[in-house]
């Protein structure tokens, strides 16, 4: 059974940071890129972030970048988002998704989400 275990998000003051991290298992990790996907309050689903199954080409929104970076640990069967200088729109629930085709929009498993809030 394939799992999508989200953590790391929090209530964070405007400027600061997290690392989100998504536990995976259930499949073979490391066969697969993997992305992150956002949904702030009210809103439809943002895709934020991606990386290729070995870890070496990224891809982020291009009103994220210079503030989130993608990572993930092969051996650890675990993906990683740093988001530095929070902003309050930055407010949104966080999933992990397993890619299936299309690193953007065509994802075939998804994790519970973790919350994400910025605010003083």
């Amino acid at each position: 059974e394939v799992q999508l275990v989200e953590s790391g998000g929090g209530l964070v003051q405007p400027g600061g940071s997290l690392r989100l991290s998504c536990a995976a298992s259930g499949f073979t990790f490391n066969n697969y890129a993997m992305s992150w996907v956002r949904q702030a309050p009210g809103k439809g689903l943002e895709w934020v972030s991606a990386i290729n199954w070995i870890g070496e080409t990224t891809y982020i929104a291009e009103s994220m970048k210079g503030r989130f970076t993608i990572s993930r640990d092969n051996a650890k069967n675990t993906l990683y988002l740093q988001i530095i200088g929070l902003k309050s729109e930055d407010t949104a629930v966080y999933f992990c998704v397993k890619v299936r085709v299309s690193l953007y929009n065509d994802f075939d498993y998804w994790g519970q989400g973790t919350q994400v809030t910025v605010s003083s």
